[in-house]
């Protein structure tokens, strides 16, 4: 890698930061001052500015636990973006694998591995996600049949891909769908004659939701829960 990039990946310098920063003379390989921005640096090697060490800051991988009225985005506009709840370096890395609306809580999952996060919203990895559902009206048993058989929208053609209904009472239930079409939870009841009044995701494929973080709360995701994926 060359040093100049090594440099922008340690810290929250850009490109050019970074060449003004070697021209200072203030960064040293192996205790000698580099100034070439395009010297190659190994995996051995001790990069420090002014005495201080970088490293690579490498792949990242969280959960986080979405409040309503925040949005899944890298920036804040009307509402504020998840990402500005994250007290975290070089945050413009980061993008949201599984976005939630505005108005739905629950599990998101953040990194900066695009391989990674192309296993669970590609539609064509057929990863589950499952939600905690509260309509308006009851629900009745024969939903269960008909979501598994695929509901028709409005304005597409065609049914979804069948999904798992378990009810848990009148007015309760989880469900699990393999797509991420757009709204794709309320209108699927909207369609049976029923309107979602809480919506809550608690798992994405196999990772589950951290009971122990409240809203706006977040954690590393641990390396089973990674591979889990992979």
């Amino acid at each position: 890698m060359r040093l100049d990039k090594f440099i922008c990946e340690s810290t929250e310098l850009t490109r050019s930061m970074a060449k003004k920063l070697l021209k200072s003379g203030e960064v040293t390989c192996d205790g000698e001052v580099v100034k070439d921005p395009s010297f190659k640096v190994t995996d051995a090697m001790l990069i420090e500015v002014d005495g201080n060490e970088l490293n690579l800051i490498g792949e990242r991988y969280i959960m986080m636990h979405k409040p309503i009225d925040t949005i899944c985005s890298t920036v804040d506009e009307e509402y504020q973006s998840v990402l500005s709840l994250m007290d975290i370096e070089k945050p413009e890395a980061l993008h949201i694998a599984g976005r939630l609306d505005v108005d739905t809580t629950g599990l998101i999952l953040i990194t900066s591995d695009g391989q990674w996060s192309h296993k669970i919203t590609s539609p064509k990895k057929g990863c589950g996600k499952r939600y905690l559902v509260e309509v308006a009206e009851p629900l009745s048993k024969d939903l269960v049949d008909v979501f598994k058989q695929g509901i028709e929208l409005k304005s597409e053609d065609g049914l979804t891909k069948p999904a798992e209904l378990d009810i848990i009472d009148s007015h309760n239930a989880r469900l699990t769908i393999v797509e991420g079409k757009y709204h794709q939870v309320k209108r699927m009841f909207a369609a049976v004659g029923n309107k979602v009044v809480n919506l809550h995701r608690e798992a994405i494929g196999p990772i589950e939701m951290d009971h122990d973080l409240e809203e706006c709360e977040w954690r590393y995701l641990t390396d089973e829960e990674i591979a889990r994926v992979k």
